[in-house]
């Protein structure tokens, strides 16, 4: 036997919860990784959102309550709850389905459940903003107040 397994062999039994530990987050990291790139809705950054908005008319969909969306928005933002997108009765949004979609949250954690959910609605090109309205704060990038 080699000196890894001599040594891992004892280690695995005893310390057995922090063994188990690391393989569930190792297989978790694995199946998050996988389902990340086989999916539709793709994670973009400002810059690319900002040329997406400037050059092919993105269409900017922020799934933050009504009270952050007054604190702060990317200009020209639609203001849907994900309720209603999983509810699919956003009707303002229904005429851009051909349309880049740029789907924004507080800090780009939810946004992509909510993208899979506009993809199955039908919309073509979905995409996230990495960090959210947190990042986009982040680099001091203008939002409008209302």
């Amino acid at each position: 036997m080699d000196f890894v397994t001599i040594e891992i062999i004892p280690f695995i039994k005893n310390h057995l919860l922090l063994s188990l530990g690391w393989i569930v987050l190792f297989v978790a990291i694995i199946v998050l990784t996988v389902k990340s790139k086989l999916s539709k809705v793709k994670i973009i950054n400002n810059a690319q959102a900002i040329n997406m908005m400037n050059n092919q008319n993105a269409v900017i969909v922020d799934i933050r309550s009504a009270d952050s969306f007054k604190k702060g928005h990317i200009t020209e933002s639609h203001n849907i709850l994900p309720i209603d997108i999983k509810n699919a009765s956003a009707k303002t949004i229904d005429k851009f389905k051909e349309n880049i979609i740029i789907v924004v949250d507080d800090n780009g954690l939810t946004s992509a459940s909510i993208g899979e959910v506009l993809v199955k609605q039908g919309f073509l090109h979905v995409f996230t903003l990495k960090d959210g309205i947190a990042g986009w704060n982040g680099e001091n990038l203008p939002l409008v107040r209302k």
